[in-house]
């Protein structure tokens, strides 16, 4: 068993990525449900820096539950080291990934132990390692709750109706704005497994890394505008999001759906002339579906491609160049 204390990145006050110190903190107690994992990756994920700048309180939830200091992070890969009450399902010496109390601010995966629901994790394939482990969990299941299966019954902050994902075959072309970064590129790899035909918008610069993951079709948007691009799209994933994002209704086909990953501001009478639905879905922790893209995972079916990687004690360094923008794929910190 641990001793008492480890280290962590913990924030005292929110900041910029100056406010994340590297320092001793008590090991968490697994409780009913949980597992204490010995952390050996963590992925980086927007939630962790609109934490560290101030945001508290998740959107659709009441009240704020963060106390400082606080342990950002959600995306863990490990080793389980002991095991609370009323869990079956893992054992000491699993080695296991996940996605921690999703959605909440409370995953406090950048540190060497965390107590984690049992239900949050999977049993990391064998054949992955901690690091590409630790990139799945929230983009993999943003991607599949988005575009594969919802898999619970709770509809997003920003709609009133539960998000339903499109059936994507070989008679569907799916376009994937940012489909360079976390989300995309997964969500790439996930159309493309269900035989879609896929369409990446990103820069020019990544155009060679995504024809490796299969894509159909690349638009640089550096030099072209897709929306004068591209028409009869049956999905458009829209992994950047935001005001832009009305942008691309003109390029579905009526009856079509664009899925915008952050909540983008649409005009209702547009969307009932073209024809077409939008709807959003707010990702949450889902083991048993973690579990069926770790099988895609182990098949290499799916690949998470690493951006870059930095030790925990670095993680102002891995926000910093988060902040720079231009990711590929996935930030991920290593856990000695």
């Amino acid at each position: 068993m641990p001793t008492h204390t480890m280290r962590a990145v913990r924030l005292h006050e929110h900041g910029g990525p100056e406010v994340l110190r590297y320092e001793d903190a008590p090991v968490p107690e697994p409780g009913p449900g949980e597992v204490l994992v010995r952390v050996h990756a963590a992925g980086v994920n927007p939630p962790d820096w609109y934490l560290r700048g101030g945001l508290t309180t998740m959107p659709g939830e009441a009240e704020s539950t963060v106390s400082l200091p606080a342990i950002p992070g959600t995306d863990v890969s490990g080793v389980v080291e002991s095991v609370g009450a009323d869990v079956e399902d893992f054992s000491v010496g699993d080695e296991v990934f996940g996605l921690l109390r999703f959605p909440s601010f409370d995953g406090s995966g950048y540190a060497q132990y965390v107590a984690a629901p049992a239900s949050d994790l999977a049993h990391k394939p064998a054949s992955l390692d901690h690091v590409h482990a630790a990139g799945a969990p929230m983009s993999g299941l943003t991607a599949w709750q988005f575009l594969i299966d919802l898999g619970h019954d709770h509809p997003s902050p920003f709609q009133g109706t539960l998000h339903r994902p499109t059936a994507l075959d070989a008679d569907t072309t799916v376009l994937v704005n940012g489909a360079a970064g976390g989300v995309g590129h997964l969500a790439v790899q996930l159309a493309k497994w269900k035989g879609a035909r896929v369409i990446a918008v990103a820069s020019g610069a990544h155009e060679e890394f995504l024809r490796e993951l299969g894509i159909d079709q690349f638009i640089d948007y550096t030099k072209s505008r897709p929306e004068e691009v591209v028409r009869d799209i049956d999905l458009v994933l829209d992994a950047v999001g935001g005001p832009e994002s009305a942008r691309f209704l003109r390029t579905l086909k009526r009856g079509g759906a664009q899925f915008p990953v952050l909540p983008g501001e649409f005009d209702e009478e547009e969307i009932a002339k073209l024809g077409v639905t939008v709807s959003s879905a707010q990702v949450r922790s889902n083991g048993a579906q973690l579990a069926q893209l770790g099988r895609l995972l182990a098949a290499s079916t799916v690949r998470v491609a690493i951006d870059s990687t930095f030790p925990l004690a670095d993680a102002r360094a891995a926000h910093e160049r988060a902040a720079r923008g231009h990711i590929r794929g996935k930030i991920v910190l290593t856990v000695a």
